[in-house]
């Protein structure tokens, strides 16, 4: 069994080069907030600096994506908030299973984050436009769920591997 463990390690390099994209957007929406928000600040004590219309709305679509993509990440390294105050006191295999039964509902919330916030952004977001960027559609406005949602599945998948690879290959003990 563990030979199919050495194939299925060979994906590391994709989940690698996911991670590295999500992350590298966060860093570069981060940029576009810290920009922004300067020229905003700025234009208030400098008089022939004009403060945009469309700043509010720029940063705070910058933080709905950073807000969800980084939380996908977290998946990843594990990162998130969980319970884990019994586990030394539970069988081993038992908090095994329960943290797959744990990935399995993350997926399913990330499936229900693509399906539904693509719904929600082809459908809400095609019919208006933001107010102070008319040219700009709500569909952007929408798509950072389905978009952590496609982030979630991806990271949230490599988890479950590895939760479900430690059934089977037993890790080298260090002293």
């Amino acid at each position: 069994m563990p030979g199919i463990f050495l194939t299925l390690d060979k994906t590391k390099p994709f989940f690698d080069l996911v991670h590295k994209i999500v992350l590298f957007l966060c860093k570069v929406l981060l940029l576009i907030d810290i920009v922004v928000i300067s020229i905003v600040v700025s234009g208030r004590y400098i008089r022939f600096l004009p403060s945009p219309a469309w700043s509010e709305e720029v940063v705070l679509s910058c933080m709905s994506y950073m807000a969800v993509l980084s939380a996908a990440i977290a998946i990843r390294k594990g990162l998130h908030i969980r319970m884990n105050a019994f586990d030394p006191y539970l069988n081993k295999t038992l908090v095994k299973s329960l943290d797959v039964l744990s990935d399995m509902g993350v997926m399913t919330f990330g499936l229900i984050m693509l399906v539904v916030g693509w719904r929600y952004a082809v459908t809400l977001g095609s019919r208006g436009h933001y107010v102070s960027m008319p040219s700009v559609s709500r569909f952007w406005m929408y798509f950072p769920i389905p978009l952590a949602g496609a982030a979630t599945i991806i990271f949230q998948l490599e988890v479950l591997y590895e939760h479900i690879k430690a059934f089977f290959v037993e890790e080298a003990k260090t002293v």
